[in-house]
């Protein structure tokens, strides 16, 4: 079983993000409600900006499956097992990172938060040399 942890790990926005330069105020754009339910952007958002630093990027990717599959509790346990038998995408892959303006840090713990485009932290967090540097993956193909 792969894992898809990082520590100590800062996840720079896309260099194709719709939101690459932040905006008049330093926040990312809220995801937009899917017409068949919740997006997996959005429930990351929603997941991370009511928990930050509560989930590994593990934890949230498999709560997101969970809760689009509408997995009951008793049903996690074998379905998290079969979920990592294969390889999932990180977080550099994330649409909040890849479109909406959202960077990832994570702490020594491997806990994942938001942070916006533009803010302080997110330049601070961006320029630590303290944390490994990583940048979310482009949207499209460069030419």
């Amino acid at each position: 079983m792969g894992t898809t942890n990082y520590t100590n790990t800062f996840i720079a926005v896309a260099e194709d993000s719709l939101n690459p330069e932040g905006r008049a105020e330093p926040t990312g754009i809220t995801p937009p409600h899917g017409e068949d339910g919740q997006t997996i952007a959005e429930l990351q958002f929603e997941l991370l900006q009511a928990r930050p630093y509560a989930y590994t990027s593990d934890e949230l990717i498999f709560e997101v499956h969970s809760r689009r599959k509408g997995l009951l509790d008793e049903e996690r346990d074998a379905a998290w097992d079969e979920f990592f038998a294969r390889d999932q995408a990180c977080l550099r892959s994330s649409p909040l990172a890849k479109r909406y303006g959202w960077g990832f840090h994570f702490d020594e713990r491997g806990r994942v938060g938001l942070v916006p485009v533009g803010s302080a932290d997110y330049q601070r967090l961006s320029t630590d040399k303290g944390l490994a540097q990583k940048q979310a993956l482009r949207s499209s193909r460069k030419v």
